[in-house]
């Protein structure tokens, strides 16, 4: 997938960003899937939209997060 969001969380902040993760991806009606790397846990989405959207709930959630592009890497 080309659109993810690395995020510096555990414990339960890790599983309440998979919980929106999930909802947001149901709702664009799009594929995502989590995976650990080494500076935190990537989230990658089918769908732009869906990571602009994940990419809020971390703000909002004061999570810290990166944005990388499967052609471009970290931003």
């Amino acid at each position: 997938m080309e659109h993810c969001v690395i995020v510096r969380a555990v414990g339960r902040g890790l599983d309440s960003l998979r919980g929106e993760a999930s909802r947001i991806s149901r709702e664009a009606r799009t594929d995502w899937y989590a995976e650990p790397r080494d500076v935190g846990t990537a989230f990658c989405f089918e769908d732009a939209k869906a990571r602009t959207i994940f990419c809020a709930i971390c703000a909002r959630e004061n999570v810290d997060y990166a944005t990388e592009d499967s052609t471009s890497g970290l931003k």
